[in-house]
């Protein structure tokens, strides 16, 4: 059985975009829901701590420890 979500709702971390990920700015996030998955790399729904836009993105995008 895979690991539970890491992060928790209400949570801020930095969102670190790969190569794929277009135009998504990196930065300050919040953590909005965290989604139901059976994969490995587990998935929430985010928030842009400065335009306010949501996305969806996997747990090896994210890094704990945003200060602000």
């Amino acid at each position: 059985m895979p690991p539970h979500h890491r992060y928790t709702v209400g949570q801020r971390i930095e969102f670190m975009p790969g190569r794929f990920d277009g135009s998504a700015p990196s930065g300050a996030y919040t953590v909005v829901r965290q989604l139901p998955n059976d994969a490995q790399d587990r998935e929430y729904r985010v928030k842009n701590s400065r335009d306010g836009h949501e996305r969806i993105i996997r747990e090896s995008q994210m890094r704990q420890g945003v200060l602000g």
